[in-house]
């Protein structure tokens, strides 16, 4: 057995240094007012949640937080009174959302191979999730963990259907999405300076000809945008058997 624990150990020295960048800078303009990374889930605030996920990580070694001015003081505060170790920059944001994630980027450690994009407010995102896509981007330079679409999608113009979706070619991305380092800083500067507005992080990669491999995602890997969405955090929590 001993050469299988000798393996092992050598698969986790060689993984790159991973830094995680959670862009928490939103205006949560359909959270009704609230600001969704503060709230409350359960016992602990949703930022708390995500980051404490992120910090049991054993590929992650370093969290940058990205977030607004006004309220850097506040989740300044969250991370010293739960001891996120990891943290060790909190920033502020930009004027768009690749600008933010830029700006984290620009804090990781020179160290960092790896660059884990997570939303803030994506709280339930489970270990195997991040391992397996951590892992495979060190191999491959660019993953993302996705579901399969479930629903029929119709594609239309001007509230009229032109055609029917082929659902098993389509995916729901999720984060963390990862990248090789220097790949993604390029990517999203040369967005940054050509103005393109992006929707995720491998848009910004795929803009330069990158392929991007997706890993499996998890349907209770859910952003909280609504409060709709604060009912259904409520019911995963109660899933896994936590207090709420």
């Amino acid at each position: 057995m001993a050469p299988i624990f000798d393996r092992l150990r050598r698969r986790r020295a060689d993984m790159p240094f991973c830094t995680a960048v959670v862009p928490a800078a939103g205006s949560s303009t359909r959270m009704e007012g609230q600001d969704k990374i503060l709230l409350t889930l359960g016992d602990y605030p949703v930022l708390v949640r995500t980051l404490q996920a992120l910090e049991t990580c054993t590929r992650i070694q370093e969290i940058v937080v990205v977030t607004r001015e006004d309220i850097i003081v506040p989740v300044s505060q969250l991370c010293r009174d739960f001891a996120l170790e990891k943290v060790t920059h909190i920033v502020t944001g930009g004027a768009t959302r690749t600008q933010s994630v830029l700006n984290g980027i620009r804090e990781a450690s020179p160290q960092a191979g790896l660059i884990a994009i997570h939303d803030g407010a994506r709280p339930f995102v489970t270990q195997e999730v991040l391992e397996e896509v951590i892992d495979r981007a060190a191999q491959c330079g660019a993953a993302a963990p996705a579901v399969p679409v479930t629903d029929t999608v119709k594609r239309a113009m001007n509230g009229i259907v032109e055609e029917t979706v082929d659902r098993d070619t389509l995916f729901a991305v999720q984060t963390p999405q990862v990248f090789e380092a220097s790949l993604i800083k390029a990517a999203l500067q040369r967005a940054v300076e050509e103005g393109v507005t992006l929707t995720d992080d491998c848009a910004a990669v795929e803009r330069l000809g990158m392929k991007v491999a997706l890993t499996r995602g998890d349907r209770a890997n859910i952003k909280l945008t609504t409060p709709t969405d604060l009912d259904l955090g409520l019911g995963i929590l109660n899933g896994r058997g936590e207090f709420v």
